[in-house]
């Protein structure tokens, strides 16, 4: 049984490479994502403290698909400077199998796995909330006259005016609250009756509610109101499926489904996300596992930049396929427990089949 000292020492080798990968990819997310929100806001007059404030609220939302790939590229980087060293040869010598010395890592990747679930996941769900909250307000107080934000968050509908399109700016509340929004309606003919544009559209019973509107109707010019009431027939959970889904927390998960099945709605893409976030510990040993079977070669043997390169693709093979799987999932094709599971479990699987084959013949 491998020592509590040596577990500890390669339990720590294996966080702090997890951990260095994982923060700097974010800190790239972060910067991208600063530029991106400064070409958002164009001119408008926003202080750099609130638009910082929205990238760091916006980060954990975006890094969470980063962890599968931190623990692939630790696992590699920590068994290859450990073999590098001949660490791992003096660990084999000393009677110490590879099952024993990928014990630490395997136990650390079930663990941050279980933590991304239950406190990574939640808090990430509450910090974008927030972060639209502040995007709701910079385009609510700043949208001028038929602007267009070039991105942002577009809902097509049918009423018994007939369809209208929705582009909005910023959302909030589960995507009720919009703000910066231009409106296309259409009649039943396909002609475009109005355009109108509103600093905020609030979603109510069969209508929403434009506040300080400016209305364009063909042949009769521009007219501005106070309030404006545009029909609908979509439902708050139907818009918070179409705009809000991805940011549910994981412990409001179950009541969202049970929520979309109350009123018929399909709630597929709620229960692919909650069996993706259980599953997501089995994910991560995976990747540990894979990245195990191709870096625990010792360096004299030769061959290490192309075992590395399978490694690499291999990982990359696994999260596409998760990818496609989930996809599947929320299409209503595959079962969404067999869409989240199947790949993670084939995946450890493979990788424990091909460490069997290299370490016990």
């Amino acid at each position: 049984m491998i020592g509590r000292t040596l577990a500890i020492y390669f339990g720590r080798r294996f966080l702090n490479s997890v951990l260095g990968i994982f923060l700097g990819c974010a800190f790239l997310i972060m910067l991208v994502d600063f530029l991106e929100m400064s070409r958002r806001v164009g001119e408008r007059d926003i202080d750099t403290l609130t638009l910082m404030l929205v990238i760091v609220y916006r980060a954990p939302f975006f890094t969470e698909q980063l962890l599968p790939f931190a623990v692939l590229f630790g696992s590699i980087g920590t068994f290859l400077t450990l073999s590098r060293r001949l660490e791992l040869v003096v660990a084999r010598a000393a009677g110490i199998s590879a099952w024993q010395f990928i014990s630490p890592a395997c136990f650390l990747a079930v663990l941050l796995g279980v933590l991304s679930t239950t406190v990574y996941n939640p808090i990430s769900a509450d910090f974008k909330e927030r972060a639209n909250r502040i995007e709701a307000e910079i385009f609510n107080r700043q949208s001028g006259l038929f602007s267009s934000t070039g991105s942002g968050f577009w809902i097509r509908q049918q009423s018994v005016d007939g369809e209208a399109i929705i582009e909005a700016a910023a959302k909030s509340d589960g995507g009720r609250e919009l703000s910066g929004v231009n409106v296309f309606v259409f009649g039943h003919d396909g002609k475009l009756l109005e355009r109108i544009e509103s600093r905020s559209a609030t979603l109510e019973s069969g209508s929403w509610r434009l506040s300080d509107a400016r209305v364009l109707t063909p042949g009769i010019g521009l007219m501005s109101y106070h309030t404006y009431m545009v029909a609908t027939n979509l439902t708050p959970h139907q818009v918070q499926d179409t705009l809000q889904s991805e940011s549910v927390s994981f412990w409001d998960l179950p009541q969202a489904v049970d929520a979309a099945e109350r009123v018929g709605f399909g709630a597929e893409r709620y229960r692919l996300q909650y069996q993706s976030l259980l599953a997501r510990p089995m994910l991560l040993l995976a990747m540990v596992l894979i990245a195990a079977s191709v870096s625990l070669r010792v360096f004299r043997f030769g061959g290490i930049g192309q075992t590395i390169l399978g490694g690499v693709a291999a990982g990359f093979l696994l999260y596409v396929s998760t990818k496609l799987a989930e996809d599947l999932g929320e299409a209503g094709i595959v079962n969404p427990i067999i869409a989240a599971w199947f790949p993670a479990v084939v995946g450890a699987l493979m990788g424990v089949l091909i460490l069997l084959h290299r370490e016990d013949g």
